[in-house]
């Protein structure tokens, strides 16, 4: 797997959802300044609802655009036993079911899961609960973590 091909899907997907992000800021304020949605009296919240949702709209639009400057500016760098996985690792954990899954360690903002040939890839930020417990794991140590009342244990079979 290709760490920079990675990191070029997760810019793409990311301008893909600042796109609609801002489309629907614009949705939203154009209903919510619409002289047909001016109140006419208190429980006509039309345009006050819509205001909120603009609101809500640009700021989850700053989200993205500050994820992508956080990926822009990302380098991924090589995997260094000595530190251990650390931001922009290419992760193989198996769990207690022997299910293998593959973990790109990044930036904020980037959860999502990509392709990469014919394996699927999930990006964490090293700031999630999995991402926290792989920093300065080797290969062949075990994480566990804790999400609700469940405790989830993998080992680390690999590391790019």
């Amino acid at each position: 797997m290709d760490k920079c091909s990675l990191q070029q899907q997760v810019l793409e997907r990311l301008a893909e959802d600042l796109l609609q992000v801002e489309q629907a800021a614009r949705v939203a304020h154009e209903t919510a300044t619409h002289e047909e949605n001016i109140a006419e009296n208190k429980y006509d919240t039309l345009g006050l609802e819509a205001a909120y949702l603009a609101t809500g709209q640009a700021r989850r639009a700053e989200a993205i655009r500050q994820a992508m400057a956080h990926w822009r500016q990302f380098r991924p760098s090589p995997y260094d036993a000595h530190k251990g996985i650390q931001l922009g690792a290419l992760v193989c954990l198996v769990d207690a079911h022997d299910q293998r899954q593959s973990l790109f360690l990044g930036p904020d903002g980037g959860s999502m899961k990509l392709l990469s040939g014919d394996q699927c890839v999930q990006v964490i930020s090293s700031a999630s609960p999995l991402g926290r417990a792989l920093l300065g794991k080797c290969e062949g140590d075990e994480v566990s973590i804790q999400i609700a009342q469940v405790r989830q244990q993998f080992e680390v079979l690999q590391v790019h």
